[in-house]
């Protein structure tokens, strides 16, 4: 019987994604944060735990996403292991792999790790040698992939920003992700993208409500809105995508939309190894 225990959305979107193409048959879920809300929309009818001992006391094989912004998905393996559960973790990114097992000093493996595409695979073989690392297919991004294409070709001809919490300051006393948006609108002008463009500012899952309403209005000669459509319509009506390194912008390189990375020249690199993404930082002022 598989549990499914998830919490940060990248993880969850692509859990979801192998759920509903029948890749995985979850019998019990436990979910909280932007994992439940997204598991809100599947279609398949799932008993829902009130707790993890109840998933727990109920699986013998747990999936869990490999998030961020809580302890759940640490706490599901911890307790797994304990109980001697298999456990496989989803990696949803290429970042901070060692990071996303580790909680107050601890680190907890998986039995497995699933990764969705060869970059992916690479670095997780690479760098958890005694873990079996399995690539399965990407459902979520063909998925998305599939929508986009199927939605209107009809450009807006505006920019859509792909917002995400950075978690660094990059010793400037200013969340990351404020300094990327800042750089960017510095170097609109520079990218052929002219005066009076619309900026629509899509807000991570994690974000909270109003995070970004200080740049609402018009900035610099551009009007800039927030963005509430869905994710593959927003990419599709899209001429120009932005961002840092979220997953997304992955989305919008597949479906050959021209995307630029946004971090500074003072960030840490892009840590996405996907080709014909274009750094902001490499446009140099005339």
């Amino acid at each position: 019987m598989i549990g499914l225990v998830c919490h940060d959305a990248g993880g969850a979107n692509q859990i979801k994604a192998m759920v509903e193409d029948g890749f995985i048959k979850p019998s019990i879920t436990y979910l909280e944060g932007p994992g439940e809300r997204l598991f809100q929309t599947l279609k398949a009818r799932i008993n829902k735990a009130v707790n993890l001992d109840q998933l727990l006391d109920a699986a013998s094989t747990l999936i869990s996403g490999t998030g961020w912004a809580s302890d759940l998905e640490h706490q599901a393996r911890l307790q797994a292991k304990a109980r001697n559960i298999q456990s496989i973790a989803v990696l949803d990114h290429w970042t901070n792999y060692q990071e996303r097992f580790i909680r107050n000093g601890k680190t907890i493996l998986p039995d497995e790790i699933w990764v969705v595409d060869e970059h992916a695979y690479a670095k997780a073989n690479k760098e958890f040698p005694g873990t079996k690392i399995k690539q399965v297919p990407d459902f979520y991004t063909q998925k998305l992939i599939n929508q986009i294409r199927s939605s209107s070709s009809k450009s807006s001809l505006g920019l859509l920003y792909l917002l995400e919490p950075i978690r660094s300051e990059w010793g400037r006393s200013v969340p990351g992700e404020f300094q990327a948006l800042d750089f960017l609108m510095e170097k609109l002008p520079l990218l052929g993208i002219p005066p009076g463009t619309p900026i629509y500012l899509r807000p991570h899952p994690s974000d909270p409500v109003g995070k970004y309403d200080v740049y609402l209005g018009q900035k610099n000669g551009y009007p800039i809105t927030l963005d509430t459509d869905d994710l593959a319509h927003s990419i599709a009506v899209a001429k120009w995508v932005a961002g840092c390194n979220t997953f997304a912008l992955t989305l919008a390189l597949a479906a050959g939309k021209k995307v630029f990375c946004s971090l500074p020249p003072w960030a840490h690199p892009c840590v996405l190894p996907h080709k014909n993404l274009i750094q902001l930082k490499d446009v140099l002022n005339p």
